[in-house]
């Protein structure tokens, strides 16, 4: 790895280093990571899985991330948001998935919110990117799992005390910067890295919500 934080891959393509040449890192890295997603199914199960990866690896989520899916029907909220004791606990005894019963229940009380949210803004999207930043805003080291940073921003913690607000949890200030960096709310890819110009030409033509 440079200084600059970006290795090469076997393919002889500039990468950011977090992905570590691990095949299924590597393809989450390619092609989804910061590609700009308005999506208001994939921006919840995002924000979700980003609150089951507190504490842990966000690899050990993303090899989980079928699963969660089976557990949590495909994040549809509307669905999610009508899972009751039951659903809690089919999902403490899924193997299958994180089984910490807090991040259930709140999985289940995010949904509920989420649709409260698109109640009052249309969608999950026009929410989420009417928070949009300005290219300045960086957090100082920028490392997927966290390892190496802060990864909190002004915008980030504006979010999170909004969420908390209207009744959201698990949505701290780190969690909600990792899944602005994820869904492409910000262009974190290193500069060198072969995807960060595919995302800017991405994010340049994106009709925001």
């Amino acid at each position: 790895m440079s200084e600059t934080g970006i290795i090469i891959g076997e393919d002889g393509r500039r990468r950011c280093h977090w992905h570590a040449n691990l095949p299924d890192y590597l393809k989450y890295h390619d092609e989804e990571w910061g590609r700009p997603v308005t999506n208001d199914i994939r921006l919840f199960e995002k924000i979700c899985l980003e609150g089951f990866q507190s504490g842990l690896s966000w690899l050990t989520i993303l090899r989980k991330r079928e699963n969660f899916r089976a557990a949590f029907a495909g994040f549809d909220f509307d669905k999610v948001a009508h899972f009751g004791e039951a659903d809690v606990d089919r999902c403490l005894g899924d193997a299958g998935i994180i089984r910490h019963r807090g991040k259930i229940v709140s999985t289940i009380n995010n949904a509920r919110r989420a649709m409260a949210l698109r109640d009052e803004f249309g969608s999950l999207a026009h929410y989420f990117w009417g928070y949009e930043p300005g290219h300045n805003e960086r957090p100082a080291v920028v490392d997927r799992d966290h390892i190496l940073a802060n990864p909190t921003t002004p915008t980030s913690v504006v979010i999170s005390k909004d969420l908390k607000k209207r009744g959201w949890t698990f949505v701290g200030p780190t969690t909600v910067y990792a899944f602005m960096q994820a869904m492409g709310l910000v262009n974190d890819h290193l500069e060198g890295c072969f995807c960060r110009p595919e995302v800017e030409a991405m994010r340049a033509v994106l009709v925001r919500p």
